[in-house]
């Protein structure tokens, strides 16, 4: 059941996600190789994190690896997208849901229909909208910006960018930066004006 938007933004909880894909030819459609969620129940406290490889019927593309780093070789005995929706249900289900333009996320999550999660609230047009003059929007260099991306290495410092699980809990920290910056916790979701979307 989707959360109304006179919610209070602190009283929400939150989950951001992330997927890296196999990448995709002209005319084929994409998969997920790799999933990430970072969780929070409460406004102040740390994520709880989870992240697996997913498995998938075609080889990853030398394109999608060179950006992420996932081979094929590396999703051997992997779990089966559908095998998982049962723990991605348990993460998402309730919660105000967070993606750094999650068209992807959506996409691959409309696998599931009738799954109801929701609202969404898109980081990149939060950033767009409350830190103008930047010179790009990417997750890392709003992360940059904010002064955050020490917290998530300090936080997984054997990941990077491009991984899903660091790049889902970078687009928590920015929503959460970004809402304390402007001092909005007691505000309702519907605040977020062009950034949130049912």
């Amino acid at each position: 059941m989707r959360l109304p938007l006179s919610r209070i933004i602190q009283e929400c909880r939150f989950a951001a996600i992330d997927f890296e894909s196999a990448g995709a030819a002209p005319g084929e459609t994409d998969q997920p190789v790799q999933i990430g969620i970072a969780r929070i129940g409460s406004w102040q406290e740390e994520p709880l994190l989870w992240e697996s490889y997913i498995a998938t019927d075609k080889p990853v593309l030398w394109s999608a690896s060179k950006i992420h780093g996932i081979t094929t070789e590396m999703l051997a005995g992997a779990p089966s997208f559908l095998s998982l929706w049962g723990t991605i249900q348990n993460h998402l289900a309730d919660t105000v849901v967070i993606g750094h333009n999650p068209a992807t996320e959506r996409r691959f999550l409309r696998r599931f229909p009738g799954h109801g999660f929701g609202p969404w609230i898109d980081t990149l047009a939060l950033a767009r909208m409350c830190l103008p003059g930047l010179p790009d929007y990417s997750l890392q260099s709003v992360a940059d910006a904010l002064d955050i991306t020490h917290h998530l290495t300090e936080l997984m410092p054997e990941k990077s960018w491009h991984n899903a699980l660091f790049d889902a809990a970078a687009s928590l920290f920015i929503f959460r930066s970004i809402v304390s910056g402007l001092h909005l916790e007691a505000s309702p979701l519907d605040t977020l004006g062009a950034a949130i979307k049912q």
